[in-house]
């Protein structure tokens, strides 16, 4: 790999401007071909199969007329201090607006409150639903205004107005002050580490390059396979992460080479080269892992992964392309390593041993020590994950400043918790002779059932052999005891289908929700160990060894279950939700440990490549273990940090993020970097290879010779004789 790398690299050093150029122009088609075609995202989260997606279809099939259709807009409303909303004044008021509500065109039904007796015990609390013609998603920016002026005109004339319903006011952004932050703090590790404004731009500005030929890649297939909105910010926040640290560690390597005496021509070359081979290796273990994400058998999951997967791979080749071009283009005004003070007095060695740094030092003195607290924190961190739930974020779980959030909080006030999570049920007695009887039997033993608040009578289908019925359960939709509830309507099923050929179908929602959380928790033991497996294989190809895979592979199981535990800890038990600006604590995204499984494989096995190649490199030279560990901390530890930190900013960034499913993604992956990289790569690692010393590259002869040498580490460049006679000259 290392060869074709070097030609590359020489080859963009030749031909600089056409690259430059070349990117340019792919950029420009990309982007007019998004703004001809436009952008078409599809939010739904289903999963064919589920229980309640083959009920969502029977509904559909069955009861066409009653199904909505159309997207809706609630109007929730609450009576001031001392009135009702039989209060004449109130009434008024309410009459006014949904009368404005009328005249946009687009409006297909309004179901008033006092119509349709949607007011609550006490007469304070009432709601009318705004039924348009076209689904939800399709609803238009100009309704929407439309719909958010009546409200604010309701609550001018001293009315609470809020909104609700299918239709989204509150939009996930992409581009907006939380890559700003992350980017800021990002250049702001650059600097540190190149000690140079001008070097610690170049990897910001190649890696948005990536990022735009990325995301408009995504836009673009917006238009020909199903895109989740949020697939966007996710792509976002790896892609940005990753491409400025392929970006650093190509330029991190050309500016070695300098040092050394190699030219700018050679250097860049050399650079592509090693750093380069990394840098394919890792980009190409993201994609996989990314793509992987398609094995679970969530076609909104496998969306996510493939979107980020394009993303990655977009930033990948930016790093063996572009950033070489930029060097050259850059030429003498890229200085040759330097270190600032404060660095260069923590990483030099000491008298007795010039090849490692004060932490190597550290680590070599205590092995056993640092080891056993390694595993301690882990085990602590981790420990919450064992009462780990899962579900989607609701209108609940938004900020109070959301208008989605006050009406959630005003339904639950009026009408109870389980009015925001209904229940749909649907009774099936087609395979009974008396399906009218087994409709009321099926009623009386519904009504058993704890937890239920309200059912609506039955309402049949056209054939009589259906009937549909509504259930409001009394605790909110992401509670324990409504996923118990829905359990036991489906074992309820059981019992009247021997008792009256009468089977209960549940749907809603809630039900969807529920579904999907246990479709993915059965789901990630089994993705995890592919991915584990996915790991030993790879990483034996890379590093020809048995030990040095498997204390990967620890590393990060250990990387995984702190992550989730952290996340528990602080997203569903709500310890330190202030500090991270979580409105509310519940339970965790019910994709997150899936998707944090695949990014985190692929984030963990980068800094293994980087740090551990370093340290392969060294033993091949002197096969002195000890020493060969202390100098790839000395020598790419360094890089490592920055690389870390950069990652760790850029995810953190996006805990600004006003859209709870970022937020917790965005804190997830902060976290699993900052552990893996710094608790795992930077200390577990180098303690484990020093105790273990040469048996860490223990490697059996046989498998040596059948497996093929990919050569990250660019040995093969000084085997052979390339460009040689370049180095020393200018």
């Amino acid at each position: 790999m290392a060869n074709y790398l070097y030609k590359l690299g020489d080859w963009t050093y030749r031909k600089r401007k056409r690259v430059v150029v070349g990117w340019l122009a792919i950029l420009i088609v990309i982007a007019l071909a998004v703004v001809s075609l436009g952008m078409k995202f599809n939010d739904d989260m289903s999963i064919p199969g589920t229980p309640s997606e083959e009920a969502m279809n029977v509904l559909n099939k069955e009861f066409s007329q009653s199904g909505e259709k159309g997207g809706q807009v609630r109007l929730i409303f609450k009576a001031k201090d001392g009135e009702t909303l039989a209060s004449p004044s109130t009434k008024r008021i309410i009459e006014s607006t949904l009368k404005q509500a009328t005249k946009d065109s687009a409006v297909k039904e309004i179901a008033r409150p006092y119509q349709t007796g949607t007011i609550s015990e006490n007469e304070k609390i009432g709601y009318a639903d705004i039924t348009y013609k076209v689904e939800a998603n399709k609803v238009t920016e100009n309704s929407k205004e439309k719909v958010k002026e009546i409200a604010e005109t309701a609550r001018d004339k001293g009315l609470q107005t809020e909104l609700a319903g299918s239709v989204a006011f509150s939009e996930i952004e992409v581009g907006g002050a939380s890559e700003g932050i992350g980017i800021m703090i990002a250049y702001g590790v650059l600097a540190f580490t190149f000690a140079s404004f001008l070097a610690a731009g170049l990897p910001i500005i190649t890696s948005i390059v990536g990022l735009g030929a990325g995301i408009l890649t995504v836009l673009f297939t917006t238009n020909f396979m199903n895109v989740q909105s949020v697939s966007l910010s996710l792509a976002v926040m790896i892609g940005l992460a990753v491409g400025i640290d392929y970006a650093l560690f190509i330029m991190s390597r050309h500016r070695q080479y300098l040092a050394e005496g190699f030219s700018i021509r050679e250097s860049i070359a050399r650079a592509t080269a090693t750093a380069g081979s990394a840098v394919v290796f890792a980009g190409v273990t993201v994609i996989i892992a990314l793509c992987g994400l398609s094995i679970v058998g969530v076609p909104f999951l496998t969306t996510m992964g493939i979107a980020a997967a394009i993303t990655v791979f977009a930033v990948l080749l930016i790093a063996i392309t572009l950033v070489p071009a930029v060097i050259s283009i850059a030429g003498n005004r890229i200085s040759p390593a330097r270190r600032n003070r404060l660095f260069s007095k923590w990483n030099n060695g000491d008298k007795q041993n010039k090849e490692a740094n004060r932490w190597g030092r550290f680590i070599a003195r205590f092995p056993i020590q640092i080891a056993l607290v390694c595993v301690v924190l882990t085990g602590i961190i981790s420990y919450p994950a064992l009462h780990m739930e899962l579900g989607l974020p609701d209108n609940g779980m938004k900020s109070e400043d959301t208008t989605e959030r006050r009406g959630y909080d005003l339904m639950a006030e009026g009408f109870g918790a389980g009015v925001n999570g209904p229940l749909v049920v649907i009774m099936d007695a087609s395979k009974s002779n008396q399906a009218n009887q087994a409709f009321s039997e099926g009623i009386k033993e519904l009504g058993e059932l704890k937890n239920i608040a309200t059912i609506t009578p039955p309402m049949p289908n056209k054939s009589g052999d259906y009937a549909l019925l509504n259930i409001t359960p009394k605790t909110g939709p992401n509670d324990t005891k409504t996923k118990d509830l829905v359990h036991a309507l489906r074992d309820k099923s059981d019992e009247l289908k021997k008792q009256h050929n009468l089977e209960l179908m549940v749907t809603g929602s809630t039900a969807v929700n529920i579904d999907i959380s246990e479709k993915l928790t059965e789901a990630l033991p089994q993705f995890a160990g592919v991915i584990v497996a996915f790991a030993l294989l790879l990483l034996v190809l890379v590093f020809r060894s048995i030990i040095v895979p498997l204390k990967a592979v620890l590393g990060f199981i250990m990387t995984l279950t702190a992550t989730l535990g952290f996340a528990v800890f602080v997203l569903q038990d709500g310890h330190f939700a202030g500090l991270f600006g979580v409105p509310e604590a519940g339970p965790l995204l019910n994709f997150m440990p899936v998707l944090v499984t695949g990014i985190l494989f692929g984030l963990a096995m980068d800094y293994e490549v980087f740090l551990v190649s370093r340290i392969r490199e060294e033993f091949m030279h002197t096969g002195n273990a000890r020493k060969s560990v202390l100098s790839g901390l000395k020598h790419s530890g360094p890089v490592v940090t920055a690389a870390g930190l950069i990652m760790i900013a850029v995810f953190a960034s996006f805990i600004f993020s006003g859209e709870t499913t970022i937020k917790s993604m965005g804190l997830a992956m902060a976290f699993g970097v900052l552990f893996d990289a710094f608790v795992i790569r930077m200390t577990l690692i180098p303690a484990l290879m020093i105790l273990l010393k040469k048996a860490s590259w223990y490697f059996p002869k046989w498998l040596d010779r059948i497996i093929p040498n990919v050569d990250v580490e660019g040995e093969s460049l000084n085997t052979t004789k390339v460009k040689s006679r370049e180095r020393f000259s200018k």
